[in-house]
């Protein structure tokens, strides 16, 4: 993507969605501030205003630079705010998600607490990475079996197609040199696909370290989403640079991997395959609310209203006819 003043303003048409807050705004050698209530970016082929209300995300490239005015502008609008690399192929730092409401994070938690749902949710991901073969009924080590070999394949694939010796997948950690060019530019494209992952991840405010497949790590989850992209993207980008020369495979990877993830709007797509694990089916997208919506637990899985006291309330434990609670 190139610099600011080459990218257009929204019309207002565009201002009064609530789904626009779903979009992605990427910025990068520019100047950021604030001119009464929008954003203006200012690099050296001229100043755009941007309307704030229409920011879900703001995506933070190399070369910007924010006043205290611009983020408090964001604040105020419910804006996140992500500090990326390059089209957010490195993840470095992120502020509020781009959505007031918990709902995505309980679901993942709902789903992530019950063994049964957070298989049905392993079956998934495999069946979007694999949508040839349903994985209904398969267990957990069948799942891993059965991934190893799709992507053990996938490496021979790959270096049919591009006319590359292949000898297996070599790493380790730490040691980015020891390996040969095709696994050197294998790590560098699976390191940009955790930052792409992590990005959208903090954008949606889920929590990064439960996972459904991965476990034990901090971004557990965040490597779950980036497995996702694994076999069609990370790994056809990493053969083709390292077939191209054995030279600065790991900077051209990056920069190969930022270009394809541009390309086809991958960002984006990891946003709603994210909702589509997490949320029922035909549900309401929280991400979606512009309001603030606080309540109180009650029991049986009642939600009250805040904002009252209720030590004059009287409330009866027993459950009525067809489960209804008493007041």
């Amino acid at each position: 993507m190139t610099t600011v003043g080459k990218r257009g303003a929204s019309s207002p048409w565009e201002l009064t969605r609530a789904g626009d807050r779903l979009s992605f705004v990427y910025l990068e050698r520019c100047t950021i501030h604030r001119e009464d209530n929008a954003l203006t970016a200012e690099d050296a082929e001229g100043v755009i205003h941007i309307p704030s209300a229409t920011i879900g995300t703001l995506l933070l490239g190399p070369g910007t630079r924010v006043t205290h005015q611009a983020m408090s502008l964001l604040g105020d609008s419910g804006a996140g705010v992500v500090w990326v690399g390059e089209n957010g192929v490195r993840f470095y730092s992120g502020g509020r998600s781009l959505t007031r409401s918990s709902a995505l994070v309980e679901a993942q938690a709902t789903k992530w607490a019950n063994h049964r749902t957070r298989l049905d949710v392993a079956r998934e991901m495999y069946r979007k990475r694999f949508p040839d073969e349903d994985p209904a009924g398969f267990t957990r080590r069948e799942l891993l079996g059965r991934e190893g070999r799709r992507v053990r394949e996938c490496y021979r694939r790959e270096a049919a197609r591009v006319g590359i010796r292949w000898k297996g997948r070599e790493y380790v950690p730490g040691d980015f040199g020891s390996s040969d060019p095709v696994n050197q530019a294998i790590t560098a494209a699976a390191q940009c696909m955790y930052g792409i992952a992590q990005t959208a991840v903090a954008a949606l405010g889920c929590a990064p370290g439960l996972g459904f497949i991965h476990s034990g790590h901090e971004l557990a989850f965040v490597l779950d989403i980036a497995d996702l992209y694994k076999t069609e993207v990370a790994i056809p980008v990493a053969f083709e640079v390292a077939a191209e020369s054995a030279q600065d495979v790991g900077s051209r990877t990056r920069r190969a991997i930022r270009d394809k993830v541009n390309k086809i709007g991958l960002l984006q797509r990891c946003v709603e395959d994210i909702k589509d694990l997490l949320l029922p089916e035909g549900g309401a997208d929280p991400t979606e609310e512009d309001m603030d919506r606080v309540m109180l637990q009650s029991d049986h899985g009642i939600e009250v209203e805040s904002g009252r006291n209720y030590a004059d309330d009287i409330l009866f434990t027993d459950l009525g006819e067809g489960g209804e609670v008493t007041w």
